[in-house]
């Protein structure tokens, strides 16, 4: 049984996989740079994702304007794991969360047909300050993932989910310090 909480990704020895939806201007930029550059906003949270289930949920599988474009975004697990020491539950005092540099919310997974499943995943919101730490120095790779995305959304919409599954990227637990644990309110 999958515990409630729990964070699933795409990850190795070194790095993990957060994933991002964009608009074509964005994502186009940032795969030519081979990291984020305008017209990506350096002033704004950035919210990253390790599920990527969760991402086609949230951008309709790359549908919804402004989320067109689906990126796997490789950065550092050292990185991964200051952003999520530095971060504060959306669920704690708002005074808290308006002075924490990382937001963390957790959000029913999802199915590949979008039903909301009995378990959590992590959203994770870079603020301001960390913004520039995150692209220059925690993110490793941007990838295009829209037409594997593309390709997946048409078997799952043709009732082809156990095929379009094959496609989706390999998530198991991410192995949390216990003081982070703590700090995401799963110990």
């Amino acid at each position: 049984m999958t515990p409630q909480f729990q964070v699933r990704a795409d990850y190795d020895a070194r790095t993990i996989v957060v994933y991002q939806a964009y608009a074509p201007a964005i994502a186009d930029a940032a795969l030519r740079a081979g990291r984020f550059v305008e017209p990506f906003s350096f002033r704004r949270m950035t919210w990253i994702k390790p599920s990527f289930l969760w991402l086609m949920h949230r951008s309709n599988w790359a549908r919804k304007a402004g989320q067109e474009r689906i990126l796997g975004v490789r950065m550092t697990r050292e990185g991964w794991e200051a952003a999520l020491a530095e971060a504060v539950l959306t669920t704690s005092a708002p005074e808290a969360v308006a002075r924490a540099a990382v937001h963390v919310q957790w959000d029913p997974e999802r199915s590949p047909r979008g039903a909301a499943l009995n378990h959590y995943s992590i959203q994770v919101g870079i603020g301001r300050g960390l913004i520039r730490t995150f692209t220059d120095e925690w993110v490793t790779g941007v990838t295009d993932l829209t037409p594997q995305v593309r390709k997946a959304e048409a078997l799952v919409r043709t009732g082809q989910a156990g095929r379009a599954q094959r496609l989706l990227p390999p998530e198991r637990p991410y192995p949390l310090p216990p003081a982070l644990e703590a700090r995401l309110g799963r110990a």
